[in-house]
């Protein structure tokens, strides 16, 4: 790729946060990653210069905190939250503080980024979509061609939780307070008696409605196996169903 200019830079990071380009999109049922748009963005760290901003912060230049008006239609409650210039947040969105929108960012229509929540670098999170309090959902911004964490429309991410490494959370899902989840992480599905494991790309794929769970796995070979040392496991315990959804459907009153 040629040389980009700070120009191109601004005319990219203007378009980001118009949701006019993606650093990811579904096309076709499957996930593209649109890698030339993080490059745009690792251009900016090369082109940018440390200032001092409000608040006595150092970053680069080519970086600042986003400023809202009204007419953006996105509610930012009081209490130190900051989105990072390039983030995207679609009228309708809240967040609480505190919280933070990392570079790259897109983030729906009527989703909920909730108290000490950090949506990474080019994280892509769905409609009603609701990220509980203290949840960290990681960025990948590098390598360019790296599939991005996503969280599809009307998944409920639990409090204290942990999606990373290009994890791919399917529409509905419900995860619950605490999992963790990692492209290491074998998640077993006890509905249908199987482990998920990465797809082709190296990501895990959490599927459609499942309901995740903290859970553990015994080792099965060695000293640790005859001490009964288990390893921590996500479970799916069930696929969402109408039960299931009237119990998060409260949080619409927090909207």
């Amino acid at each position: 790729m040629s040389e980009i200019s700070l120009e191109r830079f601004n005319e990219v990071m203007d378009a980001l946060e118009k949701g006019e380009v993606r650093v990811a999109e579904k096309v076709d049922g499957v996930w593209k990653v649109n890698s030339w748009v993080k490059e745009v963005i690792l251009a900016g760290f090369r082109l940018g210069t440390i200032v001092e901003m409000p608040g006595g912060f150092l970053d680069k230049d080519t970086f600042p905190v986003r400023k809202f008006t009204p007419a953006d239609g996105v509610r930012i409650v009081p209490g130190g939250s900051a989105v990072r210039r390039g983030a995207y947040m679609a009228p309708g969105s809240i967040i609480m503080p505190p919280a933070y929108v990392n570079v790259g960012a897109y983030v729906d229509s009527g989703t909920m980024v909730d108290s000490h929540v950090t949506i990474g670098s080019c994280a892509q999170v769905g409609k009603n979509v609701h990220v509980s309090a203290s949840t960290q959902i990681g960025g990948v911004l590098e390598p360019a061609g790296a599939t991005p964490t996503i969280i599809e429309d009307g998944a409920f991410v639990g409090g204290n939780c942990g999606i990373y490494e290009g994890t791919i959370v399917q529409e509905g899902a419900v995860i619950a307070s605490g999992v963790i989840i990692t492209s290491s992480t074998a998640i077993y599905d006890a509905v249908k008696g199987d482990f998920i494991r990465r797809n082709a790309e190296g990501r895990i794929v959490v599927p459609k409605n499942a309901v995740v769970v903290s859970g553990s796995k015994p080792i099965v070979k060695g000293p640790a196996a005859e001490a009964g040392v288990h390893l921590y496991c996500p479970v799916i315990i069930k696929y969402r169903d109408d039960k299931t959804a009237g119990s998060v459907q409260l949080e619409e009153l927090l909207r």
